[in-house]
């Protein structure tokens, strides 16, 4: 027999799939493993969840992976996270799944980044959590209404902004101290613990700070200007002032039309940067056209899609590259490459969790 609350799952995902379906773009809904299967090989696989002694049953659901990191990162083995949007999936089109709205029915805290980015999986979340379960919005915690970008694909006539906060490291600290605070409430016993990672974890990311300028600054005034295929990086862009000329991407997610890839050529040229940097989440064969076209290179950078292998739990990970510093990191070193920088100054960062088996 099916529970009630079962059933009110599968009712409310069946709602979510229809109002994808009504509403959504020609691009069709990503469908990837539950995040609690195994992704990797046996040679490299590390620890899981059912590994870890945690301290005490409470469940913790995030949504993103560089949320999951954060979080992950202040929470350690005292209360277990999961992360229920996969890697490598488009956040902006996510559809929760059964095991998912299982997940959220059982958590005691849900950690989203609200702006827009995961209104069915938060639909969902207000649908079948517990009363006394809180989700808590970190990216609208962060900034104020007068903070938000509306920029290429997010308008402001569509009254969406740009939602990719964690981006910035300035974001990330915030989002760092919401979760322990939030924790904090949540587990007032481990509040002590919870401040002395959130301690070293702020080491980490002002380390991060600090490589970034370098990297920055290495790079010539006149290259700092970024077009990007997925409109991720303009709170980045405010904190180390660079210039967001474009994105390729247009606001419905679908490919530009020809007239925009005509003007998008146009506005690279005349800038004159020597790069324009694609996603990995969002593989475009317009962006390989722009690039051949305006005589430009072309490299790849992530904004929710973590290097090397390993589940984005700090404590389920052995992988130091596998975080949220390491997708920065990433990103820093291919911008520098292209931009006319100093890739290795990157190096010196250690990327590691401050928790789990990988922590230093």
């Amino acid at each position: 027999m099916i529970s009630t609350r079962q059933l009110r799952i599968l009712l409310l995902l069946l709602a979510c799939s229809l109002s994808l379906i009504a509403c959504g773009t020609p691009q069709e809904t990503a469908v990837s493993p539950s995040p609690t299967e195994a992704t990797e090989s046996p040679s490299t696989a590390s620890p899981t969840a059912s590994d870890v002694n945690y301290q005490t049953d409470l469940l913790v659901v995030t949504t993103v992976a560089p949320i999951t990191n954060i979080v992950s990162n202040i929470a350690g083995d005292r209360v277990r996270v999961v992360g229920i949007i996969p890697e490598g999936t488009d956040s902006h089109t996510f559809e929760p799944r059964p095991s998912d709205g299982e997940l959220l029915a059982e958590a005691n805290l849900v950690f989203v980044n609200g702006l827009s980015l995961e209104q069915p999986t938060m639909e969902l979340a207000e649908s079948v959590k517990p009363q006394d379960t809180k989700v808590y919005e970190l990216g609208s915690n962060t900034v104020t209404q007068d903070q938000w970008v509306f920029d290429n694909s997010f308008p402001q006539a569509e009254g969406k902004p740009n939602p990719h906060l964690w981006v910035s490291t300035e974001s990330a600290e915030a989002y760092a101290r919401l979760a322990a605070e939030q924790l904090s409430q949540l587990d007032p016993e481990g509040a002590d613990y919870y401040a002395a990672n959130l301690e070293a974890y702020l080491a980490k990311l002002e380390e991060l700070d600090q490589v970034t300028r370098e990297v920055v600054n290495s790079i010539p005034p006149e290259n700092r200007k970024l077009l990007t295929y997925h409109d991720s990086w303009p709170y980045w862009a405010r904190q180390y002032g660079f210039e967001v000329i474009g994105a390729i991407q247009p606001s419905d997610f679908n490919e530009p039309s020809a007239q925009e890839i005509s003007q998008l050529i146009d506005q690279i040229r005349a800038s004159g940067v020597p790069a324009i940097f694609g996603s990995e989440v969002f593989p475009s064969k317009v962006s390989e056209q722009i690039a051949r076209e305006a005589n430009v290179k072309l490299a790849n950078t992530s904004d929710d899609d973590l290097p090397g292998e390993g589940s984005a739990v700090a404590v389920e990970n052995s992988d130091p590259q596998h975080t949220y510093i390491g997708m920065m990191a990433d990103n820093l070193r291919i911008l520098a490459e292209n931009l006319g920088g100093d890739p290795s100054l990157v190096d010196q960062l250690d990327t590691s969790n401050v928790v789990g088996s990988n922590a230093q």
